[in-house]
Parts: structure tokens; sequence; C-alpha cells
């Protein structure tokens, strides 16, 4: 029963996080358009986020793994980010200092998920194998919580404008902090004293695992098109704001289904395989998005494969972190999926998308992200060609 609590407390912390996200992310270029700025100004400002996710994941999940101490991190970051949003609320603000509240609020706020799935993935593991029905089981509330407000801030920036955007961060970030308290005081054993401490490069070595990580950032650069730049090509092909946030509760939608159901799914395949599938489906998917934009049916069934191109995905991926950095390596292998996996394909894909969008318009990004896509696909195949990684406990004693 006390573990059922804890998954409880687990699926609040990933229904609040995901519900600040849901506006956020969509928003905020809507937001910094409304305020003036242009598109390699809101290129620069959406990729802080991803900037922040080169060193935070890491500098947390590291921490966390020395101290154990995962939930009290979790409880410092949110409750920081809650306070560093009031620099939101001034209306004169420039972009130097936007820039600066945005970094400080992302940096507490970036290495939040993988020290929370980092926790999660040992609560929902088997007999020491991940289970990726318990784990669909807590994260689809996160998908519930992005659900609800994509949607509900959709209309309300429909009817009232973005000058409530400040007001909408802060009350979000305030339901995260909340959700912190309500978690368990969980501390993992500390690693024995007279043991060395396990090693990262060991595993990283490793050409399956090198591969992994090569076709999970194409993919998820790929994926970043769509986070930075989808509301602004949706906007400026005159798409409605509530219409806007359809479209992205449509791929959320599918998400939840996804992550209730999966698994019946993920076992009809290999996880090296649904990386092929999901990278060949992204591709299809932007194809779709960049080609037939206006025809709307299309574009709602690109919308649709968003239950393989990301919720299969980010499974699979996270059952393979799992596998391939257990115990005490566990933080930092959700660091590294964090930092090269969003971080570096987020800083990537806002810069060069904000200049390729200025200088071919939107459409060009899309047509980017396909091929990035296809990059992945190729990736993965390769990695399906190679041995599997050796035991993690003769990498980490290597």
């Amino acid at each position: 029963m006390s573990q059922n609590r804890h998954l409880l407390a687990f699926s609040w912390l990933s229904a609040s996080y995901f519900a600040h996200i849901g506006f956020f992310n969509p928003y905020l270029p809507l937001w910094l358009k409304g305020l003036g700025f242009g598109l390699i100004a809101i290129s620069v400002l959406t990729s802080v986020q991803s900037a922040t996710r080169l060193f935070a994941p890491y500098v947390w999940g590291s921490l966390s793994d020395r101290s154990g101490e995962r939930v009290r991190l979790l409880r410092y970051g949110a409750s920081a980010a809650l306070l560093l949003s009031l620099g939101l609320w001034f209306q004169s603000i420039g972009p130097v200092l936007l820039f600066v509240v945005l970094l400080l609020m992302f940096s507490h706020t970036s290495g939040m998920m993988p020290m929370s799935e980092a926790a999660l993935a040992h609560l929902v593991s088997r007999e020491g194998s991940f289970d990726p029905r318990r784990y669909g089981r807590v994260r689809l509330w996160g998908s519930l919580g992005f659900l609800v407000t994509v949607l509900a801030a959709g209309l309300w920036f429909e009817r009232f404008g973005l000058r409530d955007f400040p007001l909408w961060a802060t009350g979000t970030l305030a339901a995260v902090a909340l959700s912190t308290w309500l978690l368990p005081d969980l501390r993992e054993p500390p690693h024995p004293g007279g043991e060395p401490r396990p090693r990262i490069a060991p595993v990283l070595r490793q050409p399956a695992v090198r591969w992994f990580f090569a076709a999970m950032f194409f993919h998820v650069l790929a994926h970043i098109f769509i986070y930075i730049f989808f509301s602004l090509y949706l906007d400026a092909l005159g798409y409605s704001k509530a219409a806007i946030g359809l479209f992205w509760a449509v791929s959320v939608v599918i998400e939840i289904g996804w992550f209730f159901t999966q698994g019946r799914w993920l076992p009809l395949l290999s996880l090296p395989a649904w990386l092929v599938l999901a990278a060949a489906l992204m591709a299809l998917r932007m194809g779709l998005t960049a080609g037939l934009p206006l025809v709307w049916p299309l574009l709602l069934l690109a919308q649709t494969l968003h239950a393989i191109t990301f919720a299969a995905h980010h499974t699979v991926c996270i059952a393979l972190i799992t596998q391939y950095f257990p115990g005490r390596l566990r933080g930092r292998g959700q660091a590294l999926y964090s930092v090269l996996g969003y971080g570096l394909p987020g800083v990537t894909g806002g810069l060069v998308g904000g200049v390729i969008s200025a200088a071919f318009g939107l459409a060009s990004v899309f047509w980017l992200s396909a091929c990035c896509a296809l990059a992945a696909c190729l990736c993965a195949i390769r990695m399906r060609t190679l041995p599997p990684p050796r035991p993690a406990r003769e990498t980490i004693r290597a």
C-alpha cells in the first residue's frame, strides 16, 4: 500500500510539472512575439531552457547520486523556480533581464525530471527489470496535466490576450512546488564508504550506447522544432490560438492512450526496433507538417503519430537508460539523457531553426526536422546491428 501511495505522489508531481510545461512551452514564443521580439530573439530566449539542460541536469543528478537526497533537491529546485518566476511580472522587462530570469529559473527546473525519473525508475522496477506498464500509469498523469493547461491556456489567451502569461507561470510553478512536498521523504542509502564510486565512462565507451545517444539526439532534435516553432507556424498560417491549443491537445490525448496501454504493445518489438519505427514515423509526421499544413485533417493525422514519435520513444529511452545506468549510476544516466537528448538538441534546434526560419520561412524548419528524423532512423538501425552492451556490473567495475 505504501508503494502505491508513493507512486500516487509521483503522479501528482508529473501532472503539475507537465501542466506547467503544457502552457509555458507552446505559448512562450507567442508571448515573446507580443512583447515585440523578432524571430532571432525569440529563438534565443526559447533556447534558454535547453541551454540549461547542457549543465543543470548533470549537476543535480551527480549531487543526487552522491547524497541520495533526490526528494529534498526536488523541493529546493521547485521552490526556487517559483520565486524566480516573479521576475516575469515586470512589464518593462528587457531582453537581457528576461534572459537572466529564464536562465536562473530553468537552471532549477531542468534537473527536476531527471531526478524524478531516477527515483521513479527504482519504484516501478520489478525484480530488477523496468516495468513499462507501471511507469506508463504514472507518466500518463503528466500528459493529462499538459492536456489541461494547453487547452485552458489556449482558450484563456484567445479571450484575454497573453498579458496574463506571467500569472500562469507563477500559478503552475506553485502547483509544482506543492507537489514536491507531497512526495515521500525517500532517501537512497549512501554508497558504501569502502567501495569506489561507480564510473560512468566505461558504459559510454560501448558502441551500442554511443549509437543509442546519437539516435536519441537526432530524434529529439526533430521534435525540438515542434516545441519552438509549431505554435508560431500555425499562427502565421492563420490558425486561431484555440485551434493551436487543439492541435497540441490531440497529440497529448493520443499520448495518454499510449502510456495507458503501452504494456501491451512494447513487447511486440525489441527496444532498438521501436527506436527505428519512431524515427521513421517522425520523418513522415514532419513531411506532412511541412508540406500540407493547410489540409487540417492531414495535419491532425500527423499529430496522432505523437503516440509513437514521442510517447513510445520516451518510454523506450527511459527503459534503456535504466538498463545501461543502474543503481548509483541512475541519476547521472538520467541527467545524460536530459543533456544529450534535450539540452544539446534544444540549443541547436532553437538557434539553427531561428536562422533558417528567418531566411527561408517557417516551413523550412519542419523539412529540416524530417531530415533529422531520417538521421535518427539510420543511427537506430546501426544500433540494432551491434551486440547489446555488457552487463552493467562489468562496466562499472572496469
